[in-house]
């Protein structure tokens, strides 16, 4: 039951998650952050299997893999003195994707949001058949059903933070009263002319630590 949505704002770009990691029905933890700092004006959120959705977010934005490919981003900033803009990282995204649709491939939807200097923010959505498109709003999972009406009744261009914070809730209340299994608790990120930041979360229920013997 994952959730993830993003925005674009007056001046910044907008991520929200849900932090649950679930398997059938068990709920493993609930404070996964499913947001991840692609550099410091970037920011990536990944849903799908946690199977494909934990490697390949580390593939994109950790470096953990000794020979991963988005590492030649990192290059490029260390060889050029500048960074890859939102657009570039967006289409290097969505060509590892295709290669890997053709090899082994990713169960994996991503939204990509990023602020670029000369030309602001943005959001790219980026699904697991590597089809990419740049969009105002964008989300994923089951709780899209839902938010993506509330942003399509509520969103207009050109959205204070809080109005888009205030949209993003009531995509969260909507999502919380209409999935029969929803998620409790989500964070909110955001990327503007400042860098990529934590807003805030939304938690309803918190990891109680089991008791001991």
């Amino acid at each position: 039951m994952e959730c993830v949505f993003g925005l674009v704002g007056n001046g910044f770009a907008l991520l929200a998650a849900d932090i649950s990691a679930v398997h059938s029905i068990l709920v493993h933890k609930s404070n996964e952050d499913k947001i991840m700092i692609l550099d410091s004006h970037k920011l990536v959120a990944a849903s799908g299997e946690s199977g494909h959705r934990v490697p390949y977010s580390s593939y994109v934005t950790l470096f953990i893999f000794p020979q991963s490919a988005i590492q030649n981003v990192a290059l490029y900033q260390f060889r050029n003195g500048i960074p890859l803009t939102t657009a570039a990282a967006a289409n290097f995204t969505r060509g590892e994707l295709s290669t890997a649709l053709r090899k082994n491939p990713y169960s994996v939807n991503i939204l990509l949001a990023g602020y670029d200097k000369e030309t602001g923010p943005w959001l790219y959505y980026i699904d697991y058949i590597a089809t990419l498109h740049k969009v105002d709003k964008g989300a994923f999972g089951y709780g899209s059903y839902f938010s993506l009406s509330m942003m399509d009744r509520h969103y207009h261009s050109g959205m204070t933070v809080e109005e888009a914070i205030n949209l993003v809730d009531k995509c969260i209340m909507e999502i919380r009263s209409r999935l029969v299994v929803a998620p409790p608790n989500f964070v909110i990120k955001i990327v503007d002319k400042d860098g990529v930041r934590e807003y805030t979360w939304r938690e309803s229920v918190k990891d109680v630590a089991a008791p001991s013997a």
